[in-house]
């Protein structure tokens, strides 16, 4: 299993297989499996932090650059009294269809040195084949561990899918697990940490992640 628990910017390569499983659709060279995992800065109000990863030919991850672009749907919430994070890790296969997502909305407040009223929800989506097929939702969790007055909080969510379709009638095959955390701190940082893990991955998969 190939493990990249370094900080952006590196690279390195996932573990070939021969072949996809028997039972698929067609045979296709793959990478193995793979976790990725890094932070993202909280940006200014605004703007994203976003970064894409992706497999490249040689089964090596091409680790994009941290790019502040302008945030979606206008940016969060910053008023004195509420702050806003929001999250996206989104599992993109080599056509661009977008497979499994994880979404997460963080809200809290900064007051005498420490956080308050910190609450998360979490989004998930996955996408579907004809006759009822696809990809599907496994498992999920998500919540804060200081929901009060704290000096700090964290807000966890996590997210596992598995597939069985027209790629691998098993079942066995495939899973994606997304994790997404928002580190919140007394005084007034906050940064992403957003992981997925792969069991299979295959060239010209690419995942986008990011925080705004």
């Amino acid at each position: 299993m190939f493990m990249l628990p370094t900080p952006l910017g590196s690279s390195a390569a996932a573990s070939p297989v021969s072949d996809a499983p028997s039972g698929t659709a067609r045979q296709v060279q793959g990478c193995g499996q793979l976790r990725v995992t890094g932070r993202l800065p909280a940006p200014p109000a605004g703007t994203a932090a976003r970064q894409e990863v992706s497999v490249g030919d040689d089964c090596k991850l091409d680790l994009g650059p941290v790019r502040f672009v302008p945030a979606p749907d206008g940016g969060r919430h910053t008023a004195a009294d509420s702050r806003e994070l929001r999250t996206w890790s989104e599992m993109y296969d080599c056509c661009g269809i977008l497979m499994t997502a994880l979404y997460t909305t963080t809200t809290w407040g900064n007051a005498d040195g420490g956080v308050r009223e910190v609450n998360t929800t979490a989004r998930h989506y996955w996408n579907r084949e004809p006759w009822d097929a696809g990809w599907s939702l496994a498992g999920t969790s998500d919540g804060v561990d200081c929901h009060a007055a704290c000096p700090g909080a964290r807000a966890a969510a996590h997210a596992a899918f598995g597939y069985r379709g027209i790629f691998d009638f098993t079942g066995d095959w495939y899973a994606n697990t997304h994790d997404s955390t928002v580190q919140l701190n007394g005084d007034g940082t906050a940064f992403c940490r957003l992981d997925v893990t792969l069991r299979h991955t295959f060239i010209g998969w690419r995942w986008v992640r990011g925080c705004a």
